[in-house]
């Protein structure tokens, strides 16, 4: 049987899937994160269709 850990994670930005072709907003945005020192990467939400920019780390 596989088992899954559920880790929290912080949205730190929304970007609609439909953007401009050769446009990626939310990788620039991320890398834009990575390179201030935060750990962002970037998923997609499945259910709702836009990417998530995420962080392991609490926000506020």
């Amino acid at each position: 049987m596989a088992t899954t850990s559920t880790q929290a994670r912080t949205v730190l930005e929304r970007f609609p899937a439909g953007g401009p072709r050769g446009s990626w907003p939310a990788e620039e945005y991320a890398a834009n994160q990575r390179a201030r020192g935060t750990n962002a990467q970037v998923v997609m939400d499945l259910r709702t269709d836009p990417f998530l920019v995420v962080t392991d780390t609490t926000t506020q």
